[in-house]
């Protein structure tokens, strides 16, 4: 079994799934904000959990935005168990409204969460798992980059550049022994707090008047989202964590790169197939098919 790091643990897919590993017996260190202070209800459930059902199951203190929390955490893992097999970047949050209306100080930030979050900790962690030649770094992404849909301008771009950041760290850290899984959600709208915290536009009532034809189609945003899942569908978060602890299970260098947890029928698996059929065939035409690979070291 694995020591396994997961981040934004406090609540939704995150909760579900350092429940679901810690059940199957990987020691789980669940990090979340501020776990003694605006945090600690979420806290306490996980560890009143691990002492009910005698799991490996430990709460770590890790900021995203921060580099020297996301440091604290890794060096606080590695030094109560001896070691860091898996990293499940998994922390994010949800903007909603008119991209204009959002300033470029707003879209930063969540950037900084979103994507530039997933840099500090691979930076914190990363360090180890060369050392030790083996690890894996897990993304929970979104089918997003590929659906792409209205309304959650900043939220897109945020899940596609950290698509696309775990994507090219992949080609780096492969030949180094470690490997890369990304997980792409479909849409949720029951069971995460991604909804119901969304953020939203300072402006509004600026740039956001002049785009007021566009409210009732905005307004049901989350009634769009519901409607795309077939009538009688549990659209239970808990098929994500099923299926990052079905992977963990399966022996290392033999994990997917991509599995997409989609409820909805987008058609994202065979968007990807097509463009990792060109994204390899350019890779290797430029002779770095070595990056491809997971090197067994």
């Amino acid at each position: 079994m694995s020591t396994v790091l997961i981040t934004g643990a406090g609540t939704g897919i995150g909760k579900l799934t350092a429940q679901a590993l810690a059940r199957a017996g990987h020691r789980v260190y669940a990090s979340m904000r501020a776990p003694e202070t605006r945090n600690a209800a979420h806290a306490s459930d996980l560890r009143d959990l691990a002492v009910t059902e005698r799991l490996d199951l430990h709460v770590v203190e890790l900021d995203v935005a921060s580099q020297d929390s996301a440091d604290r955490a890794v060096a606080a893992v590695i030094e109560d168990a001896g070691a860091l097999d898996v990293v499940i970047h998994n922390a994010g949050h949800l903007l909603t409204g008119y991209v204009e209306a959002f300033t470029a100080d707003e879209i930063a930030h969540l950037i900084d969460v979103n994507t530039l979050g997933v840099q500090r900790l691979n930076r914190a962690a990363l360090p180890h798992l060369r050392a030790q030649g083996r690890g894996t770094l897990l993304y929970v992404g979104s089918t997003i980059p590929v659906t792409t849909p209205p309304f959650l301008g900043p939220y897109v771009v945020s899940k596609a550049a950290m698509d696309s950041l775990a994507l090219v760290t992949s080609y780096e850290v492969a030949p180094l022994g470690i490997e890369t899984v990304i997980v792409m959600p479909g849409p949720f709208t029951q069971g995460t707090d991604h909804f119901p915290k969304a953020g939203r536009p300072e402006d509004t009532t600026g740039v956001a008047a002049g785009y007021r034809a566009l409210d009732p189609l905005a307004a049901r945003n989350e009634e769009a989202t519901e409607s795309l899942f077939t009538p009688g569908t549990s659209a239970d978060p808990i098929v994500v964590a099923e299926e990052i602890t079905r992977i963990l299970a399966l022996p290392f260098g033999e994990r997917p790169f991509r599995s997409v947890v989609d409820l909805t029928n987008s058609m994202v698996e065979e968007a990807n197939a097509a463009v990792l059929s060109a994204r390899t065939d350019f890779v290797r035409r430029m002779g770095f098919d070595q990056v491809l690979h997971v090197a067994q070291i």
